[in-house]
């Protein structure tokens, strides 16, 4: 299998011959990681189970963790899942990587369709899934959504959808993921959205795909399927807590599939993240402190403050020749649009234009680091 290097060893590769100003503190705007402490309730809750480590973990996970995770999703999204539609999973990458080579292992010439730009795992299950791939590009002239080409759709036998969207901030509305059911109804392909960003928003709650199931008919979720995790709206990664939701009869199979893949999460991780799903305060101070990162960036960069992620998609002059002159000049590092993306069949890369800038930080230092982007936009 031929993997593309991940979009962080290709920054670091770029800037590799380059002395950043040592003068100024390094500023890493790079990676979609919470720079907070986790909660201390769910700090807490991790010390308090250390002593289950001498059990052994479930694959179905814990009872205690189901329930929370079940509890989470029937007060956000106003959706009761049962037992049998939804499974916890170590955190979603995983489940990103082996779910379409679960999926698609008996098709025998799969094709499989996702966001572009994207997070790096879909190519990486395509690969391994020997799949086809078709690019969803997001740009400009769509607002950065799909555009239906139903002759390709009606190939697909994976669709993967990622809204919130990293990295272009971009949100579906609840129609819009309802037109996306009915596609998924009408050609017969399953439909997975990537929702990790969904608790992220700022101002009004962003709707799930399984919303959108029930919205346009489809209340057994045929066909449909979303993630989610707490690492973004718990500020903690580590825990790596996550499930997979959505059509019962996949999620069966998929259930045996995962008694051979050995990814259950330690009971210890599994108890924090029960306290951390079940708890909306800590997500909501979070999302100020997001919210009012986007009013700074609004200030200095003249940005539209997007309705959900912490990601800006700036559009600049040269990214690549940004990107290095940022980090030499002024000691801040972003991550170039282009190497999120893929050049689709007509050559077009919908990143090439853009850098990630991910305010992952506390106010002042979100405040210094912009402002030294500014300087060099300015340069």
């Amino acid at each position: 299998m031929n993997f593309e290097p991940y979009p962080f060893e290709k920054l670091n590769d770029l800037l590799k011959n380059i002395t950043a100003n040592s003068e100024l503190t390094p500023s890493v705007l790079t990676i979609g990681e919470p720079q907070f402490e986790t909660p201390a309730f769910i700090q807490n809750a991790l010390c308090d189970n250390s002593h289950l480590l001498k059990k052994y973990p479930k694959t179905s996970g814990e009872i205690s963790l189901r329930e929370a995770q079940i509890e989470f999703f029937h007060k956000r999204f106003n959706t009761k899942l049962t037992n049998k539609q939804i499974i916890p999973t170590f955190g979603t990458r995983e489940v990103l990587f082996n779910f379409p080579q679960f999926l698609l292992f008996d098709v025998k010439e799969p094709v499989m369709a996702y966001t572009n730009p994207f997070y790096q795992i879909y190519e990486g299950s395509a690969i391994a899934s020997r799949a086809k791939t078709i690019h969803l590009n997001l740009n400009e002239k769509n607002n950065f959504k799909p555009t239906i080409d139903e002759d390709e759709l009606n190939s697909c036998n994976l669709v993967i959808l990622n809204f919130p969207n990293n990295p272009t901030s971009s949100v579906l509305t609840l129609d819009e993921l309802g037109i996306w059911v009915k596609l998924a109804l009408k050609h017969n392909f399953v439909l997975l959205n990537d929702e990790c960003y969904s608790e992220i928003y700022t101002d009004k709650p962003i709707p799930s795909l399984l919303e959108a199931s029930i919205y346009v008919g489809n209340k057994s979720f045929k066909n449909i399927l979303i993630i989610n995790s707490i690492s973004k709206r718990s500020s903690a990664p580590g825990l790596r807590s996550g499930f997979i939701a959505g059509d019962e009869e996949i999620l069966k199979e998929y259930m045996k599939y995962r008694t051979y893949v050995g990814c259950a999460s330690p009971l210890p991780l599994q108890s924090a993240a029960a306290a951390a799903w079940l708890d909306e305060e800590h997500v909501s101070n979070s999302r100020k402190v997001y919210a009012n990162n986007f009013k700074i960036a609004k200030e200095i960069l003249n940005i539209e403050i997007p309705e959900a992620t912490f990601y800006i998609w700036l559009k600049v002059n040269k990214p690549i020749e940004f990107t290095k002159k940022l980090f030499e000049k002024y000691n801040v590092k972003v991550l170039p649009g282009e190497f999120l993306a893929r050049e689709d069949s007509n050559g077009e890369n919908p990143g090439k234009d853009f850098v990630r800038i991910a305010l992952v930080e506390n106010e002042e230092k979100t405040k210094i680091a912009l402002n030294r982007i500014k300087e060099c936009l300015n340069d």
